[in-house]
């Protein structure tokens, strides 16, 4: 049961009209729609429960997470799983008041199982629509590039997006990044903003090179965003220009308590304190068991955030996303109208 401050502050986020700039589609498939999908499509899984499938999610830092993560998306075969999929995730965001977002698929994790990429992008962008009518939750999509995957694949995927660039709104690279520079991908990621995409990267956290990795986004690739970005904290000057250029860094909290064992809330305070555009996300939330609010609720009850925190983390995921300017300035207004 919540304490009254606690709850005071849960209600207080709950009225918060939020974006989401960090979460991948695949990420919320939920424990019990994977049993679904799986007698759908005559899919025997390993675990005889949903209850058992949480069970195994024992992360202890990236490698151990996507071994479950990409085993999971087997049983994502239509384009009717990947709407539903989508659409579940924008119910769940909904409910806690998230009103934009900007949300990660995997096509290379799908076309590599036979899934046409036509079938993972049409489903996926059907529910856009219906979100957008029926919960008035408006979303571009991103597009993630595989980092242990090979350029010629992202570059392949890239030309297979083309017919459905009206579809997308930027490019993103994630997966392990041992070994897997940003440099690896600059031709592709050229070549996306030549179609007119943004781009953003995965830096996360504590990953072997991860201050070079953060210069090349920044001086090689030339980002428009980074995600996850907690190490650029360990360098005066990339603080600096990230600062100066106001790119936003897309932080996950609860999903680094399990990958890193660290909630970073004081991290993210003192990005804030430099100037630098933290926002708040929640990454995998079917794996870390914690979508927007839950997120907002652990650094309120672990690391002590206001109600002044919160606000600020939030204006920032709604002048840093890539929608209108417009659009931006109508939330701002909604946003600034809560007390």
């Amino acid at each position: 049961m919540q304490s009254p401050e606690n709850q005071s502050m849960l209600d207080f986020v709950q009225k918060l009209p939020k974006a989401e700039l960090h979460v991948h589609l695949e990420g919320t498939l939920e424990p019990e729609h994977i049993f679904s999908l799986a007698q759908r499509n005559g899919i025997e899984l390993e675990y005889k429960t949903p209850d058992e499938v949480i069970a195994a999610y024992d992360f202890h830092d990236l490698p151990s997470f996507l071994s479950i993560y990409y085993a999971a998306m087997d049983v994502l075969r239509t384009e009717e799983d990947f709407y539903e999929l989508a659409l579940h995730y924008f119910q769940r965001a909904a409910a806690q008041n998230v009103v934009y977002v900007e949300p990660f698929f995997d096509p290379q994790a799908h076309t590599s199982r036979g899934v046409a990429f036509e079938t993972v992008i049409n489903g996926i962008h059907r529910a856009q629509q219906e979100a957008a009518a029926s919960l008035g939750v408006e979303s571009n999509l991103i597009l993630c590039f595989l980092r242990d995957m090979s350029a010629e694949s992202a570059a392949e995927h890239l030309e297979m997006a083309i017919p459905h660039i009206d579809k997308l709104i930027g490019v993103g690279l994630d997966s392990d990044e041992k070994d897997n520079p940003p440099a690896k991908f600059a031709e592709v990621f050229a070549k996306a903003r030549e179609l007119g995409l943004k781009l953003t990267m995965h830096c996360d956290v504590n990953q072997k090179d991860i201050l070079e990795h953060i210069e090349e986004c920044l001086d090689l690739i030339k980002v428009d965003r980074i995600d996850h970005g907690i190490n650029a904290l360990e360098d005066d000057a990339l603080c600096t220009e990230i600062a100066r250029r106001g790119l936003g860094l897309t932080v996950c909290p609860v999903s680094n308590r399990f990958v890193v064992q660290n909630l970073t809330g004081d991290e993210i305070r003192k990005m804030l304190s430099k100037g630098m555009k933290a926002t708040i996300n929640s990454d995998d939330p079917a794996y870390f068991r914690a979508y927007m609010n839950e997120n907002f609720m652990a650094l309120v009850e672990d690391a002590d955030f206001s109600k002044d925190e919160i606000t600020t983390l939030t204006r920032n995921a709604f002048e840093v996303s890539w929608m209108s300017d417009s659009k931006k300035s109508a939330y701002l207004s909604r946003l600034e109208k809560v007390q």
